[in-house]
């Protein structure tokens, strides 16, 4: 009796190695002959934002590096949950990658009841790709010079302020920001950079929270005027930018940015993953890549598979009440 309980057990074992074995031989043979035919990038954004800029100079460096076709698929909408459901449901093989922003795996989960993909099980962490580097602006007009006077203007006349912010991200670092001033401000939500951009270029919204990307050239111009960026990287275009967390009332104030990664659909096997993430780092560190990067407003920034999928649990747990507390919803 005991070696019939014992034999079954290690049978399964058997079995169970074997499989196993058999599956990862079948996923290097498929790496070793990846890519075979055109891999497709799908950007949950309009052509000619930060995210398509970058997917397109990935894009290029891996058609350039195994001599196949990479083609951008813009898919906008729905807070980027249109592309997602798009890549979610494509084969798991590695010819469809998911330009992912930091809504698409870590908020949209806490914003929509009905999302119809799964942020974790529904993908494959691939590698980070960038951290863009938010800032609070005004328009150089206006009499507000520093983040003190923001906030003592704001106390002063409470109804009268709003503003501008585009991605989730910008949405609740506002209302973060308000908080731990003890201010109040009115949210006035735009589709993206460029009208972000347009708002406090004609003063329809007295600050903004963004990233550099749309706002450069007038930065650049002395019309916006840089009150503080969120995290202590240089941004060369305004080098003396206070950091936030340097002002009193924001001292306890966590870096954000906004991040993008690649992603791919379940199932992808492992070595096809790791194959891309190797190209897609040496994509990134080439200097004339991270020199356009840069100049899009964006900053390349990498991982392995294990650290982002890591990132992206932590970033969830960390949006999960921030969200709810904010009460924002899109369904």
């Amino acid at each position: 009796m005991k070696s019939r309980l014992v034999f079954p057990g290690a049978l399964l074992l058997s079995i169970l190695s074997i499989t196993i074995a058999r599956a990862q031989t079948a996923g290097d043979a498929d790496a070793s002959s990846y890519p075979n035919r055109a891999i497709r990038i799908i950007v949950p954004f309009p052509a000619g934002g930060p995210a398509d800029v970058l997917a397109r100079l990935i894009g290029q460096g891996l058609s350039e590096g195994w001599k196949q076709p990479v083609v951008i698929e813009n898919r906008a909408g729905a807070n980027t949950v249109i592309g997602a459901q798009v890549a979610a449901t494509a084969p798991g093989d590695g010819y469809t990658l998911l330009m992912a922003i930091d809504s698409t795996l870590a908020m949209n989960q806490f914003l929509y009841n009905n999302l119809p993909y799964e942020p974790i099980k529904d993908f494959v962490p691939i590698t980070m790709v960038a951290k863009t580097m938010q800032l609070l602006m005004v328009n150089a007009s206006s009499d507000i010079k520093t983040v003190e006077d923001l906030i003592a203007r704001q106390k002063a006349d409470p109804d009268k302020f709003n503003y501008g912010a585009g991605t989730i991200t910008s949405q609740l670092s506002g209302f973060l920001l308000n908080k731990a001033a003890g201010t109040k401000a009115q949210l006035v939500r735009y589709n993206g950079s460029a009208q972000v951009t347009q708002g406090l270029l004609t003063n329809s919204v007295q600050y903004t929270i963004d990233g550099p990307s749309a706002a450069l050239s007038l930065i650049q111009e002395g019309k916006f005027r840089v009150l503080a960026k969120f995290d202590p990287r240089q941004f060369p275009p305004v080098p003396n930018a206070p950091l936030l967390s340097k002002v009193k009332a924001f001292q306890n104030f966590d870096e954000v940015t906004v991040w993008l990664g690649l992603v791919a659909p379940k199932g992808t096997p492992a070595p096809i993953v790791d194959k891309l993430q190797r190209r897609i780092v040496q994509i990134l560190a080439d200097p004339d890549v991270k020199q356009k990067a840069d100049a899009a407003g964006l900053y390349p920034s990498t991982s392995t598979p294990e650290e982002f999928a890591a990132f992206i649990r932590k970033e969830a747990e960390r949006w999960a009440p921030i969200v709810k507390e904010t009460g924002i919803r899109y369904d």
